[in-house]
């Protein structure tokens, strides 16, 4: 089994997820249930099949494509949900409108009693030889392909469908030979069918429409088009997209678990295109790979993340075996964070806007206010300009990093001697302003109490106007005082204002801030994530630290999203441990201190582990002072590992 590190990890006892997948047999090995058991298995689950369709099928034809019966199709799946329940589902080549019709029906039942299961649909129509699959119990396989199964009865039913742009096409009925209108047949496709849908770009710029005519010739065409993809030149063809990349149009739909800010999103994710002709098996393994994905706890933009990472990372590992396409390598967990896509956050005409604002996005998460800010930051803000971005890189790593609210714990703690602190203030955003001057505060006299201006929805004072701009003025004198590293949560006007030496964002606050202002200030930025999503797009702005949490449950603020546990922490700094200081929080506290670290996060940050200790200062000393202990208990089990290697 690969580790997530890459390497090989010792037998684990504990007992992986259950992933099934629905789909036909190719027994050439490379597509179909095949490749659905060796990528989930690969991606740590345990895999469970129920066999469609039997095909005979090689690298370079389908020769023959035989439905299993009802009756068989019916108890594959009620002998396996009376064992192994599974926790994702995929679903994949289906025979004929009549298997669909009984899928949907048993599906419909299944989901009343596992409401949250996932079920992700791959409508397979054609092998990636160019032979038609779907049979319709006809013997005629050319006319069978141009009348495409109806998946309506999976309506409400299904969190996924990953179509390409065949698929697509004939799905929604329409042309989709333009940028544009791909969009727009997959947010179609999304409406009629009420789920989200990963509409697969790959290849969508070579070949038409017609499956079994033009296949062949599309499949050289894309050959040729991914050999000069080695150096990445911009060149737009006609309809408007990138020849160098492959670009997949994501439409998000009530997701389950997500962050409001992105649970009804629409995204570009677009990869370089790999040079390899062996592709077999590319569709079964990303729909299976979002399957696994999502069986392991993550939320559904991550593991179409991780899955379309993995295809890459398969796609240039992959090999020929026969004479035809060969299939993808199978290489664990990708933590190569080249492999994973770059995410465009877009607007309702499907064309890339730059990530920081959206006008759907913006529109249904923030004030109207912020809306305005926002929509003025659309028409003037370049999208190079915003893309750019590299944020001051930190001295040294922040350690046990103190988040506070209260003036006075943080004047105690700089002259405690702590290096690196937050100030994250609670306010009435309606009511500020930031005109007013503050008055002027001796750093030698006891720091401002706060304001009891009013109630945020944690229960925490809010501050409004002067008296807001007064605190941070002071809060920001002090760390200069102390020469230590004072972030500013959220108010990144006073921030600039007063010199700060960086600030703190959610990716919420990345839609109205002016990060551009921030960088040419030369402030640090740190900015929040909750999963490998937002991880990625805090990344695409090279900020000086990324935050990873929350962890463990906690009630400091209210969260949209669950706690993200040990394990995603884990892949999390697998990804990116050596780009940015990461800092896990969320809950953490002496009783999980030492399991945080052994996820090899090198530092955390800690709210009520301080705050609410009777005495704050010892509080942080005994934090940092277990903290450093594991850092050196570590630091000696890797040299030990080391040494036995060379013996």
């Amino acid at each position: 089994m690969q580790g997530i590190h890459g390497g090989k990890l010792p037998m684990s006892t504990e007992r992986p997820a259950f992933v099934w997948t629905i789909a036909g047999s190719d027994s050439g090995g490379g597509a179909g249930i095949q490749a659905d058991l060796a990528t989930i298995q690969d991606l740590g689950c345990h895999g469970c099949s129920v066999v469609t369709t039997v095909t005979a099928q090689s690298s370079v034809a389908v020769t023959l494509v035989e439905p299993v019966s009802a009756a068989m199709l019916m108890a594959q799946l009620t002998t396996l949900l009376s064992d192994l329940p599974p926790k994702a589902i995929k679903i994949g080549l289906l025979a004929d409108q009549t298997q669909v019709a009984l899928l949907a029906d048993w599906i419909a039942s299944f989901k009343i009693h596992y409401p949250s299961v996932p079920v992700i649909v791959d409508p397979v129509m054609v092998a990636s030889c160019g032979d038609a699959l779907a049979v319709d119990n006809c013997q005629d396989i050319k006319s069978a392909a141009k009348s495409a199964l109806d998946f309506k009865p999976f309506k409400g039913l299904i969190e996924l469908i990953t179509p390409n742009v065949l698929e697509l096409g004939r799905l929604t009925h329409s042309d989709v030979s333009t940028k544009a209108q791909f969009a727009a047949a997959a947010l179609a496709l999304s409406q009629s069918l009420d789920c989200s849908v990963l509409a697969k770009g790959g290849d969508v710029s070579f070949g038409s429409t017609d499956i079994l005519e033009n296949t062949h010739a599309k499949t050289h065409d894309n050959t040729y088009a991914q050999t000069q993809a080695n150096v990445h030149v911009i060149a737009l063809d006609s309809n408007g997209w990138d020849l160098a990349l492959a670009e997949d149009y994501l439409v998000c739909r009530q997701v389950r678990a997500s962050s409001e800010l992105h649970q009804n999103g629409r995204f570009w994710l677009a990869s370089q295109r790999v040079n390899t002709r062996h592709n077999h098996g590319s569709g079964c393994t990303l729909s299976s790979a979002i399957a696994a994905v999502l069986a392991q706890g993550f939320v559904l933009q991550d593991a179409v993340v991780v899955a379309k990472a993995y295809v890459s990372q398969g796609l240039s590992a992959a090999i020929g075996l026969g004479q035809g396409p060969g299939p993808l390598a199978r290489t664990g967990w990708p933590n190569d964070v080249s492999r994973y896509a770059k995410i465009r956050q877009c607007c309702d005409n499907g064309i890339n806007q730059h990530l920081d604002v959206v006008n759907d996005l913006v529109a249904t998460v923030l004030s109207a206010t912020d809306q305005a800010t926002a929509q003025v930051r659309i028409a003037s803000t370049p999208p190079q300009n915003i893309l750019s971005h590299c944020f001051k890189v930190l001295d040294a790593d922040l350690g046990v990093y103190p988040v506070v609210s209260d003036l006075t714990m943080l004047e105690s703690l700089l002259a405690a001697g702590v290096k690196t602190v937050q100030l994250r203030i609670k306010t009435d955003i309606s009511e500020l302003t930031t005109t007013t001057a503050p008055a002027e505060f001796d750093l030698g006299k006891s720091a401002l109490g706060r304001c009891e201006s009013g109630k945020s929805k944690s229960g925490e004072p809010e501050l409004i106007g002067s008296e807001l701009e007064a605190q941070i003025q002071t809060a920001i004198a002090l760390g200069k005082h102390f020469n230590a590293q004072l972030f500013i949560n959220d108010h990144w006007q006073l921030a600039i204002k007063y010199h700060a030496f960086g600030v703190h964002l959610g990716q919420e606050d990345l839609a109205v801030t002016d990060l551009a202002a921030i960088q040419a200030a030369g402030l640090s930025l740190g900015i929040s994530s909750h999963s490998y999503f937002e991880l990625l797009l805090a990344h695409q702005y090279s900020p000086s630290y990324i935050a990873l949490g929350h962890i463990f449950p906690t009630t400091t603020k209210q969260m949209p999203s669950a706690p993200q546990g040990l394990a995603k922490l884990k892949h999390y700094v697998a990804l990116l441990q050596d780009h940015y200081p990461l800092v896990a929080i969320g809950g953490i506290d002496l009783t999980n201190l030492a399991k945080v670290k052994a996820t090899g996060v090198g530092n955390i940050a800690v709210v009520r582990a301080i705050t609410k200790a009777k005495d704050p200062l010892a509080a942080f000393a005994e934090l940092s002072q277990t903290w450093e202990q594991c850092s050196l208990s570590e630091e000696l089990a890797v040299k030990h590992e080391l040494d036995a290697k060379h013996e």
